[in-house]
C-alpha cells in the first residue's frame, strides 16, 4: 500500500513500507539528522550506524519487524524524510518496540504522527496490542507525542523513560485529535484495505 497526503505545510508525500532497496535513503536520510536528532533516536551521536544496524533497519517482514517511510513526491530524488519501525518481541508476540525518526528540517509538520499513525493500523492489522518506547529524558517532542498517543510510563525511576502505548487507545487519540491535516488520508487508505 502507497498512502498519498501532505505534511501541514502542504508537502506532498508518500508513505510506504521500508524495504531493502530502500538503504541508500536510510543512509542519506541518517546522515541528515543533527547531532542531536541522532543522539535521540540512537542514544548515539555517530553520524553513520554501523552495517548490523542499518542491517536490521531493512529487514522487514510486516510481522516481526514492521517499518513505513515517507518519501518527497515533488522533488526529483524523492528523498526520505522519516521513517517509523515497530520490532516484535519474541517473549510478548502481542508488543513490539516502536521507534520513530524524522529529519530535522520537518520536525513540526505533522510527519512524526502520520507516520505514527500509519505504524499503528499496520500493527494492528498484524495483532500487535501494545508498542513500548523508550525516550531520553530530554526528548521532549517524543514524550509530547507519546503521552498525546495515551502513553503511560512504565519505570518513572529510569535514566531513559520507558513508556507504553495501547495500540486501540492511541488510534482514537489521533482520530479525536485530527492533526495534521494528511492524517485523514492514512485512515482512510486502511479503511479501505479494512
Amino acid at each position: 500500500m502507497i498512502i498519498e497526503t501532505k505534511l501541514n505545510d502542504g508537502t506532498p508525500i508518500c508513505i510506504r513500507t521500508v524495504t531493502r532497496e530502500d538503504e541508500a535513503r536510510l543512509r542519506s536520510g541518517i546522515a541528515r539528522l543533527s547531532a542531536h536528532s541522532r543522539y535521540l533516536r540512537f542514544f548515539s551521536g555517530m553520524r553513520e550506524p554501523p552495517q548490523p544496524v542499518i542491517d536490521a533497519l531493512l529487514e522487514v517482514d510486516g510481522h516481526r519487524h514492521i517499518a513505513w517511510g515517507a518519501i518527497r513526491t515533488d522533488l526529483a530524488d524523492r528523498p526520505a524524510l522519516g521513517v517509523v519501525h515497530a520490532f516484535r518481541d519474541a517473549d510478548r508476540p502481542d508488543r513490539a518496540e516502536f521507534s520513530v525518526a524524522v529529519i530535522d528540517e520537518y520536525h513540526g509538520l505533522g510527519l512524526a504522527r502520520l507516520l505514527t499513525a500509519t505504524l499503528l493500523h499496520a500493527c494492528k492489522a498484524e495483532g500487535l496490542e501494545t508498542l513500548s518506547v523508550s525516550i531520553l529524558p530530554e526528548n521532549a517532542g517524543a514524550i509530547r507525542l507519546t503521552r498525546l498517543l495515551g502513553g503511560h510510563r512504565t519505570d518513572p525511576r529510569g535514566e531513559v523513560a520507558e513508556f507504553d502505548i495501547d495500540i486501540d487507545e492511541a488510534l482514537e487519540s489521533l482520530r479525536r485529535d485530527g492533526a495534521p491535516q494528511g492524517l485523514g488520508a492514512v485512515f482512510d487508505a486502511f479503511a479501505r484495505e479494512g
